[in-house]
């Protein structure tokens, strides 16, 4: 089994940073691509940024330019480093990866518990 722990979120204000981190534990032989989602109340998860284990990088149009995702594959934890924060940012965040627990086995995708963002003055 593997898991997910993201470790980061708080209470800023607007304008301000925050560095999420995921990190991935368990039964691993490789980990495949890792991302960030968010899920505001009343709403659905929506994705943000996505990196592959060759570090490259997609995001979302409406957080290109303030969000940073970056990896350590050494250590299979992923981050995700949120500037220029505005309120409508508030969610709780999610990561996700892609895993292989055996050389021969399956693909299988990991999600985190989530960790609270909030952005208020």
């Amino acid at each position: 089994q593997v898991q997910l722990v993201e470790s980061g979120g708080g209470l800023v204000e607007p304008g301000g940073s925050l560095r999420l981190s995921c990190a991935a534990s368990g039964n691993i032989f490789k980990v495949g691509n890792m991302g960030w989602y968010r899920q505001a109340p009343g709403n659905q998860r929506e994705w943000l940024a996505t990196i592959s284990s060759g570090g490259q990088e997609n995001y979302q149009a409406s957080v290109e330019g303030r969000f940073t995702i970056s990896r350590n594959n050494a250590k299979n934890t992923v981050y995700l480093e949120m500037n220029s924060l505005k309120p409508e940012d508030t969610a709780v965040y999610y990561c996700k990866a892609v895993v292989k627990s055996g050389m021969w086995d399956d693909i299988v995708e990991y999600w985190g518990q989530g960790t609270q963002v909030t952005v208020s003055s």
